[in-house]
């Protein structure tokens, strides 16, 4: 039975509430989920559904956003000179910066002739996730 620290193998399809997949385990041959139940490595929503869970067993997790990946914050949504970016950056790409002692990831939400839009938001963030999963293993 899965308690904080087992080793967990899983195979698992996160969807969003309109039923897109946004990752799984179950195509071109990937291997399953391995992780230890406590050490952060997955978003607490997911380690908190699989705790009692045991081999073989499989579970749809509903996880809001406060236990997924936050709620969307739009003071992390920043209008930037087109100057402070890399020459042809367009809409979709994702930007790196430094941010005092750590690295920043941006997606690109907008771009014109003299701005961008630049959202530091995870992907997912703000949405519900629904996690199908199956244990594969427990140590």
């Amino acid at each position: 039975m899965i308690k904080e620290g087992s080793k967990v193998k899983a195979h698992y399809t996160g969807k969003l509430e309109d039923d897109s997949v946004f990752d799984t385990s179950l195509m071109d041959g990937r291997e399953p989920l391995e992780f230890v139940v406590g050490e952060g490595q997955l978003i607490k929503g997911f380690e908190d559904g699989i705790i009692g869970m045991d081999i073989g067993e499989k579970k749809t997790i509903q996880i809001e956003p406060e236990s997924g990946y936050g709620e969307y914050k739009e003071e992390m949504v920043m209008i930037v000179p087109r100057t402070n970016a890399p020459e042809g950056v367009q809409e979709g790409q994702t930007l790196q910066a430094n941010m005092g002692d750590e690295i920043v990831s941006f997606m690109v939400r907008e771009v014109n002739e003299t701005d961008i839009t630049v959202d530091a938001n995870h992907p997912l963030a703000g949405k519900k996730l629904i996690s199908d999963v199956e244990i594969i293993g427990v140590e």
